[in-house]
């Protein structure tokens, strides 16, 4: 079993940062270079966590000691980095989402399969322990038949978020408040509620100047018969935590950032779970997450590489998310329902 696990890390903006703490406080992991485009931030983070540094994220891909390369660059760019990184022969870590289409990230998976090699997508979400409890309940079947799931990012963002970067709010490299915001809280949906069987969903741009949309809303019917309800918006003043609501035939949990609002289980008392004060979850300011789960998640991805396993968050995991993400999109174009067994892929 492998003691000790070297990382690169491409992108050096502020999403990095976490990556980088992360890698800092676990045994067994070692930071070797950071790519930036950007001469003076990679210099900068170089120098700050003591490793190599390079404008060039292939002269990283090319150090034979690397084992595990961070994408944290914006997100249109991350398919096709997440690549170069598998053709390189190394395992990857993706900030979400880990591709802008549902085909590019196959090819994804599909690369890695044929290279045995794990591609992990950074979805820490399902590592606060409130979302671990309730989705063992709902496995448990504590809920009985799962009826509907609501979930949500009533976010909010100021216009100088998407003028700080040309990318930002773009379809072609960041895609809007579905695809960037919400996929987080999407993410967490298709955990509990499974492969999704039809999307019908609108979209706008109501109060920002950007390309993509601010505010969407999706209706979904799961494989299972369970409904579901979605909304993503960076519009919702003064911004809100994410919330997903579970409804089962004999009971219901709700929550709201890291708290539980209702809890109705039978049998299973509400477990006593402190609240993560350093967490704002994003609502009014991208950075206001913890970094704790970050690290839970990359933690994860190296126990799994030392112990031959998949990771918690794997790359179909990912594929999934960008698919019906995809689906909500065409839907919104199209004005009608998808069914994803009509050619949907």
């Amino acid at each position: 079993m492998k003691r000790e696990w070297t990382l690169g890390l491409i992108g050096c903006g502020a999403i990095a940062d976490f990556h980088l703490m992360a890698i800092r406080e676990l045994p067994g992991a070692r930071l070797a270079m950071v790519s930036d485009r950007k001469p003076a931030r990679a210099a900068e983070i170089g120098i700050r966590e003591a490793c190599g540094w390079t404008t060039d994220y292939r002269e990283l891909l090319a150090r034979p000691e690397i084992d595990i390369v961070c994408v944290t660059t914006a997100s249109g760019s991350h398919a096709q980095i997440g690549m170069e990184v598998l053709e390189a022969g190394k395992h990857l870590a993706v900030e979400k989402p880990m591709a802008m289409t549902a085909d590019d990230a196959d090819r994804m998976n599909r690369l890695a399969a044929e290279r045995g090699l794990t591609i992990a997508v950074i979805s820490q979400r399902r590592f606060e322990p409130q979302h671990r409890i309730a989705h063992r309940l709902v496995a448990e079947g504590s809920l009985g038949k799962l009826l509907l799931i609501e979930a949500g990012c009533p976010f909010y963002r100021l216009q100088s978020y998407y003028d700080s970067a040309g990318w930002r709010g773009t379809v072609a490299h960041d895609g809007g408040a579905i695809l960037n915001q919400g996929i987080h809280t999407l993410d967490l949906m298709l955990w509990f509620g499974g492969g999704v069987r039809t999307v019908y969903a609108k979209t706008a741009t109501r109060t920002h100047r950007m390309e993509a949309e601010d505010i969407g809303t999706a209706l979904m019917e799961f494989e299972n018969g369970a409904f579901g309800t979605f909304t993503a918006s960076t519009s919702l003043q003064p911004g809100f935590d994410p919330y997903l609501r579970l409804y089962g035939e004999n009971g219901t949990i709700k929550l709201e950032g890291t708290r539980i609002v209702h809890w109705t289980v039978p049998g299973v008392p509400e477990p006593d779970l402190e609240t993560d004060e350093g967490s704002g979850g994003g609502v009014s300011h991208p950075l206001s997450i913890s970094n704790k789960y970050h690290r839970e998640q990359l933690a994860d991805l190296l126990a799994s590489l030392s112990e031959g396993r998949k990771p918690f968050v794997t790359g179909q995991d990912g594929w999934q998310a960008v698919r019906v993400v995809q689906a909500m999109y065409r839907s919104a174009r199209e004005g009608g329902e998808i069914r994803f067994n009509d050619g949907m892929k």
